[in-house]
């Protein structure tokens, strides 16, 4: 525990980086893999339950919990952390995304966004000055500057002004920010596919400074040979000196290519989601559970892994409650997910400190190929 923020980066193996984020609630291991709890939960976890598949910190979502229940319900009973009963860090984004891309009739100008909820219809602004009070009020460790996300593809002028916005937009929630000792704001690189706007972006950014950054405007349909095109040099235009942060990715041959390119800190809803429909990660690719060729299969979901899922249940069993629209499905899948998700982080971790990330990363590449075989 310390009562700062503060990055270790305690080993590199080629671009790969392995270290450890300090915070007044606890350490965060990197590279680190986010569970999103979009409206104060995790969905069909126990907060418990996702902190024994080894994650340290969560995500929360900035443009959910102000519609509801609000962020001044959330302080008045005690923040965040307490209201979903997670003692370990919490990184908050901005909302930008959200307003982008759920919101209805929404207007954006210089000073910010207004909106209509996509729950009742009400109406609502978010600006970087009101963004970081809401951060603030839901107590969030890591907190996200307000920024515009534009959907790819893009034309370049509307990558540029779009991204010219969100470095004004990032001044102005460090300014609002303050000062918050035990508290972290990121700045977020934007600048599409275009590599001199990702540098002009990420000029802006490190003369406002930041305690970390991330890169955002990516996993947002552009496919992933043009993120990891973009990759190639994105990080490496952010300070080493700072955790870097990839948002929204991904699956996993997504986190480890992120963090073969020089990633810290990543999320997504993958895991979760894909466990509420039936769709598990395994060390030899993705299992379907709903298909027919799990009714009569005693073997677990994946042989080599100690979730609960895998240790106590039959894919057949999986199958059955599926079928039967049971909730256990959809707990002991996306139990499985984060716990397999975790695995991975786990491994890059240890393999970067030992020097020897290139053969875990073609070991890991190889199950994969193998695919999941179904028995005689």
């Amino acid at each position: 525990m310390t009562d700062r923020f503060s990055f270790d980066l305690t080993a590199t193996d080629g671009r790969a980086r392995t270290g450890v984020i300090h915070t007044t609630r606890g350490d965060i291991r990197t590279p680190a893999f986010m569970p999103v709890g979009t409206a104060a939960t995790v969905k069909a976890m126990m907060p418990e339950s996702v902190a024994a598949t080894g994650a340290d910190i969560l995500l929360g979502n900035t443009y959910h919990l102000m519609l509801r229940p609000t962020a001044e319900r959330i302080d008045r009973l005690g923040g965040l952390h307490r209201f979903m009963n997670w003692d370990r860090p919490i990184l908050t984004d901005s909302g930008g995304f959200q307003v982008m891309s759920l919101a209805d009739l929404r207007k954006m100008t210089e000073k910010g966004v207004t909106f209509r909820s996509h729950i009742d219809g009400s109406k609502h602004e978010l600006t970087p000055e009101r963004s970081m009070e809401i951060q603030r009020l839901l107590g969030s460790d890591i907190v996200m500057c307000f920024d515009e996300c534009p959907a790819l593809p893009a034309d370049r002028d509307r990558i540029a002004q779009s991204m010219q916005l969100s470095m004004r937009w990032a001044q102005r929630s460090r300014d609002a920010f303050g000062d918050r000792p035990g508290h972290a704001l990121f700045g977020i690189q934007q600048g599409g596919l275009e590599q001199d706007l990702r540098e002009e972006s990420a000029r802006a950014l490190r003369d406002i400074g930041f305690e970390g950054y991330a890169i955002g405007g990516l996993a947002v349909g552009e496919g992933q040979e043009a993120m990891f095109a973009c990759l190639d040099y994105a990080p490496e235009q952010l300070p080493t000196d700072k955790p870097r942060y990839l948002m929204g990715v991904g699956k996993p041959d997504d986190i480890v290519g992120a963090v073969k390119r020089g990633v810290d800190m990543m999320d997504c809803v993958l895991p979760s989601r894909s466990g509420r429909t039936g769709q598990a990660f395994t060390r030899k690719g993705v299992v379907n559970i709903k298909n027919a060729r799990h009714a009569d299969d005693p073997r677990p979901l994946d042989e080599d892994c100690t979730c609960p899922a895998c240790r106590n249940y039959s894919r057949a069993y999986l199958h059955h409650v599926f079928r039967a629209q049971e909730m256990i499905s959809g707990m002991l899948l996306t139990w499985h997910n984060l716990h397999y998700f975790q695995d991975i982080m786990s491994g890059m971790r240890g393999a970067i400190a030992a020097g020897r990330f290139a053969g875990w990363e073609a070991d890991f590449h190889a199950m994969r190929a193998e695919g999941d075989i179904p028995p005689l």
